[in-house]
């Protein structure tokens, strides 16, 4: 059968089921009304997660239950009918009350009273989260979206944003920080639903470092993004939701951090709400060091003169010192009941200090002992800024709402690198690399959400983007023969900007049982390149492309009881490439290690599939889905070998080969597997929370590139990225709880092999421990934990050329340790003030301040 056949199968069957469970929920669903409330505490602060049982007094089969939201609030379909309603919460004492139900409408608030212990408010902040209820599931399933909360990840305990996502679900982080869902990098992060300049252009994993693990609220992991979402990261959206405390008075947390590998960490959140205004201030800094170990060695098969190169052996050994400081601040002013404005500006520095050895050996035809050593120190320093600016407008209390907001971002980035070689003892090359990077962002979007009925939604937007990159990369080299001169294809300038315009509709409602999502995005992109280097033989580069694509999205969910649904969805995403990909010579560090850009780079397209299972209920969690993911013009690493020339072409003499890594458009990529995510509180001191990836891979695509043959002369071989199997992710965390006040967590990770006929990557498995203490009745947490207990946290590969064979290991951070303190003031103090109404500028996308993601 071949893919056209499986997908018009697929289709049938999903529309078949769909037609199937909507007369069914339709005939279940005539004689019920919908019912919503919320549940508070004494100072009338939501219980989020809090159990709700509608028992009804003449009919037991009229009877249903739901769990609250994060918000306290929670909403489900009765017959009309007397019921005793029961709501229960953990640490909170049971509350029993009698309703008479009639129509359809809010019943108002439900109280409960905690219990009489005096630790069961603040113990359980073991993030330094501000929460009035004891910690709960770490995360739950919604129609379109995951929420994870850190908030009882004892292991990333005083870490940062990377050491969070480690614990993800879903999610994994290799070696050097790049981070992949269900094994594929093409990962989009917002920050509080937009993106960014706290990720700065292309910084990576340092990127991820500087944001504390304390400042962030909750993560929203999207596997197959709604059309509300840009359509941009074929593997899924990350969704950063950063805090912002919702209680009233002031109240906030500070948190120190000591580690080894060196690392020091002090963070404070705080947050000030009265009457109409609300305003927040996050900021901190630290410092940490960093070491980071590459080994390879090349076999080339293409040997025969006395010059020519037979194996090359190649060990790195990096050690960085790193800085970086944070601040954020903003204001949320309510002018009315129905409008609220506001404003946050944000602030990052990160400064970098590297300082890089690697040794060669080289065995030639003729010389098997010859040598060389490259020392570098590197200097980087990162500065960005973002403002936001929204406005937030209730047409009624039903729910129809606009939101407008306009984000204003700049980041550049400065990197000097002194390169300094020797070979056979004697200095050979030095060359001084200077590459300076400034982006600018300017995202203007509009939201509308329109309610029709009782459980109908239509929402419509538009968005803008309007990115600008600057690229300027000055390279110079002086040899043992040649004064110190410009590199002059690596010496460039150049221009990227993109715009895009994008505009979306989507519709969504419930018919009994069935709940259903549509919608349709409509992109317009354009791209202009304009780039201009000192080789003389190169003119200027001043390319435009445009695209227009449209991406649909689809989302059933059918609950057969509560808390227990299936659920089926499809989208179609584009995989842009990075900006610096379609720059020819992006930057130079390393003569014989060599990433080459591809201007003519275009995109590729994802569709996805999913079919998933959610069941919650009091002790466990199981959430097991199946997925299939199609992906076409994949974006594919070809590495090849070239010989080094001197600046008149001829060739460089011992033998020099280079070996490049230049992204190509080729073939297509299947993935399709089982990703299972549960929870299970075993004991009331024993819990687990894992995730397993089962998923097959078939890669298909193969193209000829340029070479040399045995005797040095231009030839051309085959690239073969053809492959398939079948490979797993796991991790499995185990928390085990001492008494109210002390826990801690083993967590294991493992990651199988994967191979094609172009590479083989090996396995690789890690184990972490944290421990965490609350102390000073409630307002402390001192946490300890150990990153990769055993150092085994390593990448290892082989990967086949045409005319060598390269093994290659890399480990970015050794095992680290660390300690922290967080304190907590004026926790769950309540100010005297007229009762607030709802958040306006909260939704469920979670972003508070800017308005939903789109």
């Amino acid at each position: 059968m071949n893919q056209t056949e499986i997908i018009n199968l697929f289709t049938k069957k999903t529309l078949g089921l769909t037609f199937v469970l909507s007369a069914a929920a339709f005939a279940f669903g005539q004689e019920k009304v919908g019912v919503s409330g919320s549940v508070v505490n004494k100072s009338n602060q939501p219980v989020p997660y809090a159990s709700v049982t509608f028992s009804n007094k003449e009919n037991k089969l009229f009877s249903d239950a739901t769990l609250t939201d994060e918000k306290g609030q929670y909403k489900l379909d009765l017959a009309p009918g007397n019921y005793d309603i029961t709501v229960e919460a953990i640490d909170y004492k049971k509350s029993l009350t009698n309703k008479q139900i009639t129509a359809a409408g809010n019943i108002g608030a439900l109280s409960i009273e905690p219990e009489a212990s005096a630790t069961n408010v603040k113990t359980q902040d073991i993030q330094g989260v501000t929460i009035t209820v004891q910690a709960t599931k770490p995360y739950k399933v919604e129609l379109d979206k995951k929420t994870y909360d850190p908030s009882q990840d004892i292991v990333s305990k005083g870490g940062n944003l990377q050491d969070v996502l480690t614990n993800v679900p879903s999610v994994s982080v290799d070696t050097d920080g790049t981070v992949s869902m269900r094994g594929s990098t093409n990962v989009k992060f917002l920050i509080n639903g937009k993106p960014s300049a706290l990720l700065g252009i292309d910084d990576g994993a340092n990127a991820l470092q500087s944001i504390p693990a304390d400042q962030i609220e909750r993560i929203e992991v999207i596997t197959n993004p709604s059309s509300k979402f840009e359509a941009s990261g074929t593997a899924g959206i990350l969704n950063i939701i950063l805090k912002k405390s919702k209680k009233t008075g002031f109240n906030g947390s500070v948190i120190g951090t000591l580690g080894y590998l060196p690392q020091t960490n002090l963070n404070a959140n705080l947050n000030w709400r009265k009457g109409n205004f609300t305003w927040f201030l996050n900021g901190g800094g630290g410092y940490r060091e960093s070491k980071n170990t590459n080994r390879s060695d090349d076999y080339f098969t293409s040997a025969v003169k006395d010059n020519d190169l037979l194996t090359r052996n190649q060990d790195t050994e990096t050690k960085s010192k790193n800085n970086n400081y944070n601040a954020s601040a903003g204001i949320v002013y309510d002018i009315s009941p129905k409008t609220s404005v506001n404003a946050s500006g944000t602030v990052r520095t990160f400064d970098n200090e590297s300082f890089g050895n690697i040794d060669y050996k080289y065995s030639y035809f003729k010389d098997p002992n010859a040598t060389s050593n490259r020392s570098t120190l590197g200097t980087n320093n990162n500065l960005a800024f973002q403002g936001d600016f929204g406005l937030d407008h209730k047409f009624d209390d039903k729910g129809q709402n606009l939101s407008v907001s306009l984000s204003l971002q700049r980041s550049r980035s400065y990197n000097d690198t002194d390169i300094n070689e020797t070979r056979n003892g004697a200095f050979s090359l030095r060359n001084l690399v200077n590459q300076n990077t400034i982006n600018k962002s300017v995202i203007g979007k509009v939201d509308y959400e329109l309610p029709i009925g009782e459980y109908s939604k239509l929402e419509a937007g538009y968005r803008i983007d309007i990115n600008t990159n600057d690229y300027s990369n000055d390279v110079r080299e002086s040899t043992a023969t040649t004064a110190l001169d410009f590199l002059k294809p690596y010496t460039y300038d150049a221009t990227y900007k993109e715009t895009f315009n994008a505009f979306y509709l989507q519709f969504k409602s419930k018919i009994g049982r069935l709940g259903y999502q549509v919608g349709v995005r409509d992109e317009l992109s354009n791209i202009d390149i304009n780039y201009q280097s000192l080789d003389p033989s190169q003119n200027k580069i001043i390319p435009s492309k445009n695209y227009n694509n449209l991406f649909p999205s689809v989302y059933l969910s059918y609950e057969f009881a509560k808390d227990n649904q299936l659920l089926v969805n499809y989208t179609r995403r584009i995989d842009r490439p990075r900006s610096f990909f379609m720059i020819p010579n992006p930057n130079y560090s390393d003569n014989q290690n060599i990433f080459d850009g591809n201007i003519d780079l275009n995109p590729s397209y994802v569709d996805s599939y999913e079919l998933g299972y959610s069941i919650a209920k009091k002790k466990f969690t199981i959430n097991p889905t199946l997925y299939y993911r199609h992906q076409t013009d994949d974006t594919k690493m070809l590495v090849y070998n070239k010989l080094a020339t001197n600046a008149d072409g001829t060739l460089v003499n011992p033998q020099r080969i280079e070996s490049h890594t230049k992204p190509i458009n080729l073939g297509t990529d299947d993935r399709f597997g089982l990703d299972l995510n549960f929870n299970w509180d075993a004991t009331n001191w024993l819990k687990f929370l894992g995730n397993v990836d089962l998923f097959g891979y078939n890669t298909k695509g193969s193209t000829l590139y340029d070479t040399f043959d045995e005797d040095g002369n231009p030839t051309q071989a085959v690239a073969n990225f053809n492959g398939k199997g079948f490979s797993t992710r796991a991790r499995l965390t185990s928390t085990f709880k001492v008494d109210k006040t002390f826990s801690f967590q083993l967590q294991g990770f493992y990651r199988g092999g994967q191979k094609t006929a172009y590479q083989d990557r090996k396995d690789m498995y890690a184990i972490n421990f944290g421990a965490s203490k609350t102390i000073w009745k409630g307002d402390g947490t001192i946490a300890f934990n150990v990153q990769d207990i055993f150092n085994t946290r390593a990448m290892r590969s082989t990967t086949y050329t045409a005319n060598s064979v390269r093994d290659s290991y890399m480990q970015w951070q050794p095992r680290q340790f660390s300690i922290s303190l967080t304190y907590r003031f004026k926790q769950g103090e309540k100010i005297d003030q007229p009762k607030r109404k709802k958040d306006i500028n909260s939704n469920a996308a979670g972003d508070d301040q800017q308005g939903g993601p789109m």
